[in-house]
């Protein structure tokens, strides 16, 4: 039974978290706290498995409220945002930072049109994040990586594009993956996050502020270039094309590919077409199987794949899909894929502390 301790100061969603929540026969709801300093001392008193938090709440808000909880008593704390408010979107993902698992998007009223996918996602997310385990933070904690200078070693030019898939966990993964490659990155970085729809700019502009590289949102027939990582927008696949100067990308829009849109398969498959044996595909944290069967037709056209490994995973669905169909190359931990990128990128020796490759047992 996930016990799980709500912080919301609105009644009526208080009350609309509850009923969905305590209807799952595997959830119970101990509390709610209508501030951030009543959700501090409930956590303290009620050691929940999991809180939900709301980010504007009175006394405290709920990045000190996240803060406090994550070095006193740590827990899982999904925060529940809430759309409509646009200044609240886009500081929402600051709360990834002070130590939150998951950003989802707050349910509205039954009426809504938009209810049954936001109730749905909200079961799924909590169920998932209340296995995530957590560790105690120093309150007064570097939270912002240092931006990383220019790199003193020459590309490679091996690598055309760099292709990544993430779903569940994958906010706190790219940051700490992409605040560790150097500005001169020389490969161009293309994305596919899933992630509640309206929260992606949010999240391109969270990352941008920790990372020397250019983030944005993909535009249809834009060229890529070094030191740039674009991801996909809302409503929207994102393909990569050969051009006369390189790649571009290609925004198609149309319906969902097995329930995706964006969908990290039809990425990985357009990569697989335009850059035979010129790009690098990886599958991070994740639910489900999008982009397993793309990542194998990237390394059936020669290119180089992997995943980020089972440990660090906060779900191993994509990357344990994609090892299922020998789709992988690479099994890398968390605190090795920059390094690794980076030795995939640049001229340097591989040799001694490369992960091995991925060797089928019968």
């Amino acid at each position: 039974m996930i016990r799980i301790l709500i912080a919301e100061d609105s009644k009526v969603i208080a009350l609309l978290l509850s009923s969905i929540l305590g209807n799952e026969p595997d959830m119970k709801v101990v509390g709610v706290a209508e501030d951030g300093a009543k959700a501090i001392q409930m956590s303290r008193d009620l050691r929940p498995d999991l809180v939900t938090m709301d980010i504007h709440m009175p006394q405290v808000d709920g990045f000190a409220a996240i803060r406090t909880i994550m070095t006193e008593n740590p827990v899982p704390i999904v925060v529940v945002s809430s759309l409509s408010s646009g200044t609240e979107r886009d500081v929402t993902f600051r709360a990834l930072e002070e130590g939150a698992v998951a950003v989802i998007e707050k349910p509205q009223t039954l009426s809504d049109s938009d209810f049954e996918r936001t109730r749905r996602q909200l079961v799924e997310t909590v169920r998932a994040m209340a296995e995530v385990k957590v560790v105690k933070r120093r309150l007064n904690s570097q939270r912002s990586a240092e931006r990383t200078g220019p790199c003193a070693l020459q590309p490679r030019g091996e690598y055309k594009v760099l292709a990544i898939g993430c779903s569940t966990g994958g906010p706190q993964v790219l940051h700490r993956i992409l605040s560790a490659l150097p500005a001169d990155f020389p490969i161009p970085v293309v994305v596919v996050q899933h992630i509640t729809h309206g929260f992606i700019d949010g999240l391109a502009a969270w990352l941008q502020g920790h990372t020397p590289l250019k983030v944005k949102l993909a535009e249809n027939g834009e060229p890529l270039r070094h030191s740039s990582i674009y991801f996909a927008p809302d409503d929207y696949h994102l393909l990569i094309a050969k051009s006369r100067d390189g790649f571009s990308a290609k925004l198609e829009s149309g319906e969902p590919v097995r329930g995706f849109m964006p969908s990290v398969d039809q990425l990985f498959h357009s990569i697989a077409r335009s850059c035979s044996g010129q790009a690098i595909g990886i599958l991070l944290t994740g639910m489900g199987d999008d982009g397993a069967r793309g990542l194998l037709e990237m390394k059936h056209s020669g290119c180089h794949t992997l995943i980020q490994d089972e440990a660090s995973s906060v779900v191993f669905g994509m990357g344990g899909s994609a090892l299922a169909l020998d789709a992988v190359n690479r099994i890398v931990k968390l605190k090795e894929i920059s390094g690794y990128l980076a030795n995939l990128a640049y001229s340097r020796s591989t040799s001694g502390n490369m992960p091995r490759p991925v060797s089928r047992t019968t």
